[in-house]
């Protein structure tokens, strides 16, 4: 057994050498997606990112994108007015568009309107707006384009995961494309931070540019009862814990951590405390936190953003785990984060053979290590890496 060779998603990013801030944002994208927090899930160096803008010499256009490098594969496309009045450089778009949707849901160009150029080509409905955001700021509008394209990466690496899940049912594969990751809302309505908090949040989900076409915040409907739905849509959704003082002290909002733990689904905290959490709750670390004053709420776009990143990296994990889950036996548990004691809830442990977590590399600390075997000397705690070379070394 070996782990893939080919990445699950190869990311191209194309701007024409005329446009002058194209090199200044490619580089943005660049390190966002090259950085260790995708590395850990999706192996390497995190996901593989190529340019294409200058030319070979003798050449007018770019060098053509070979699909067949990674398993799916993007390509963002900087349009200006300079793209738009080359021969050549729209000819190798028409290419590549025309390669790319003979390819299937696995392969997209996403073009983003950095002018109104777009407009004139034909694209404009399939383009992101960068042109209509407000403001000037590079940076700013350079990461409001990092959270539009994570979620459309995460709708490609789904259609890719249940191709492998169901390779010969190709039916229904655009409404698999299409269809929204929830999002769970856990906050106190305790006290005067909590449920306002939580409105502003919706809110943004809906506001934000294709949000409300990906993300599906969801109430409960009236007759079912409370308890049940409210620990089923945790389990099948994207938390985001909204930390307020009296969170922690709230039954409900304990167990909506723990079941979301237990459930391995992205969670991400924000971190809204006013004055003090008399108690903090235990579950609450080993994912992602994210400050916010709970007064200006000024970081709604950092939260959702982390909140896209952890959807992808849950993404890209279970790719990779389902390309050798045969291997597995029903003694392995694949953990999409480091493993804490509460992951040794709901485990067999009574067979003479030991369970094994296999996690994101790298591997866990000593320390936490020690934990695990004073408390558990019957579980096993593997990287990915570890287990992949133990197994090849018994077959």
């Amino acid at each position: 057994m070996a782990l893939p060779t080919r990445p699950f998603l190869v990311v191209y990013i194309a701007w024409h050498p005329g446009f002058a801030a194209g090199p200044a944002i490619a580089e943005v994208l660049y390190d966002h997606f090259r950085r260790k927090l995708f590395e850990n899930v999706a192996g390497g160096t995190g996901l593989s990112v190529l340019y294409r803008a200058t030319p070979p010499a003798g050449q007018a256009a770019p060098l053509p994108i070979d699909f067949d490098e990674g398993e799916t594969a993007a390509v963002i496309t900087l349009f200006d007015e300079s793209f738009a009045a080359d021969a050549a450089y729209m000819a190798w778009l028409k290419d590549t568009a025309e390669r790319a949707e003979a390819s299937g849901l696995g392969t997209r160009v996403f073009p983003v309107a950095m002018d109104a150029a777009l407009t004139q080509s034909g694209m404009v409905e399939q383009a992101v707006r960068w042109d209509k955001w407000d403001g000037t700021d590079i940076a700013a509008r350079s990461r409001r384009l990092i959270s539009s394209l994570t979620y459309q990466f995460a709708r490609m690496l789904r259609a890719y995961l249940e191709r492998l899940r169901h390779p010969d049912d190709a039916d229904d594969a655009l409404e698999r494309y299409l269809k929204k990751v929830q999002v769970f809302l856990s906050h106190s309505k305790r006290d005067d931070d909590g449920e306002r908090i939580a409105k502003v949040i919706r809110q943004a989900l809906f506001d934000g540019e294709g949000l409300s076409s990906f993300f599906d915040v969801h109430d409960i409907a009236p007759g079912l009862p409370f308890d049940k739905v409210i620990l089923n849509q945790v389990r099948v959704s994207a938390v985001v814990a909204i930390h307020t003082d009296s969170f922690s002290s709230r039954e409900w909002c304990r167990r909506e951590i723990i079941e979301a733990k237990r459930a391995s689904v992205p969670l991400v905290v924000a971190n809204c405390l006013a004055d003090r959490d008399e108690r903090g709750f235990p579950y609450m670390g080993n994912v992602p936190v994210v400050r916010m004053n709970p007064a200006r709420v000024d970081r709604i776009e950092d939260v959702i953003g982390r909140l896209l990143d952890e959807v992808l990296k849950d993404f890209l994990w279970r790719c990779r785990v389902e390309l050798v889950r045969k291997s597995a036996g029903d003694r392995v548990r694949f953990l999409p984060r480091p493993p804490e004691l509460i992951s040794l809830a709901g485990l067999d442990r009574a067979a003479d053979r030991p369970t094994i977590l296999v996690y994101p590399d790298p591997p866990l600390g000593a320390e936490e290590q020690r934990l695990f075997e004073e408390i558990a000397p019957d579980v096993r705690l593997r990287s990915l890496t570890e287990w992949v070379a133990e197994a090849e070394a018994a077959t």
